[in-house]
């Protein structure tokens, strides 16, 4: 009886936009009873993708009242769902697996948790990776994307921090994961970024990351840039709440190129080209900054694979000869990025073919 509801749960979670792929092993199922509660599961599906207050939850479900608030903040700490105070109420909604449950169960992960995860891995892959539009856009380092063609605004860290009211910094799930399995690259751990539209708002957040104030927050991404991290965000044009800076080895979108074989697994608008009458062939683009192997040495020469380039800049700002650009693509080549997070998954769930309508 109890398993019921771990399969109910999975089935909430594969309606929604984002996906949640069945197996034939049940790892699924295995991870989310690693995380839920039978209880926990249960309440979990019935709350709704629209925030709530406790009372309406309450009215609207028919659960006692009595104790509600206490669970549910319990599995807001716990990363199990979303929780937040405004103006000293409390609203709690649902979150998908990727980007959402996973990313929440940072400072609960263990090795079983991330055996798990790998063993998961192939499957949901295919399904997240397979449908569109793309979750993740490149944002690339922002003096690179400058010149004949200025940056669209949404293609701007800036423009996502100037946005943003309150800032968080946590560590990278991903490096958590191979670091667990014994797989940790050198790549600086403490770089994921969430930015919130309300002042103060993340510094709700302290069982996930710290707050950080706006120069904090692009020192990170300096960080980012200088060791090599490409910056990836919603492929969306407003509403940005994260930045992952992430590399080729760990992140689970960018394995999703390199080991998976999805080319397009992220958004991307520019492409690099190296002019190979300046290039000196010193071979720093190919072995310490592109993270998605795009580029390649051919007689003596690099050149950059344009069906692997995610355009994110990094090659560009290390080159001694200066001989890499960045090219914007032609408009058929760029997936049309929906207008915010509500459209997204709109456009996602015609194209999955999942009516998720109860939920919001």
């Amino acid at each position: 009886m109890a398993d019921e509801i771990y399969y109910k749960l999975a089935k909430l979670l594969d309606t929604l936009p984002n996906g949640f792929p069945s197996t034939e092993s049940g790892v699924e199922i295995k991870l989310l009873k690693k995380i839920f509660t039978p209880e926990e599961a249960d309440l979990f599906c019935d709350l709704k993708l629209t925030p709530e207050t406790v009372e309406q939850i309450a009215e609207r479900t028919g659960r006692p009242l009595e104790g509600l608030q206490d669970m549910l903040i319990s599995m807001w700490r716990r990363g199990e769902l979303f929780g937040v105070e405004v103006e000293g109420i409390m609203l709690f909604k649902i979150i998908p697996w990727v980007l959402g449950i996973y990313e929440f169960q940072l400072n609960r992960m263990d090795r079983e948790f991330a055996e798990l995860t790998e063993e998961y891995a192939p499957y949901l892959a295919k399904q997240f990776f397979n449908d569109k539009p793309q979750f993740m856009q490149t944002i690339p380092v922002e003096q690179e994307a400058s010149g004949q063609h200025e940056a669209l605004s949404f293609e701007k860290v800036s423009t996502i921090i100037e946005n943003g009211q309150s800032f968080a910094v946590a560590n990278c799930i991903c490096k958590k994961e191979k670091a667990l399995l014994g797989q940790r690259c050198d790549k600086p751990m403490e770089v994921c970024l969430a930015i919130a539209p309300i002042p103060g708002a993340m510094e709700q957040f302290t069982h996930w990351g710290r707050a950080i104030s706006k120069e904090e927050a692009y020192g990170v991404l300096k960080k980012s840039e200088e060791a090599g991290l490409v910056h990836l965000a919603q492929n969306i044009e407003s509403g940005h709440y994260f930045i992952c800076n992430c590399c080729g080895c760990c992140c689970g979108v960018l394995r999703g190129m390199n080991e998976f074989g999805f080319t397009d697994a992220v958004n991307s608008s520019y492409y690099a080209e190296i002019d190979q009458e300046t290039c000196i062939a010193c071979g720093v683009c190919e072995s310490e900054r592109c993270q998605v192997r795009a580029i390649e040495e051919i007689d003596e020469v690099y050149h950059v694979n344009k069906d692997r380039c995610i355009g994110c800049g990094l090659c560009i700002s290390t080159c001694p000869s200066e001989s890499i650009r960045l090219i914007r693509k032609k408009a058929e080549e760029v997936t049309q990025r929906p207008k915010d997070e509500q459209d997204w998954m709109k456009v996602r769930g015609q194209n999955r073919g999942v009516d998720f309508s109860e939920y919001i």
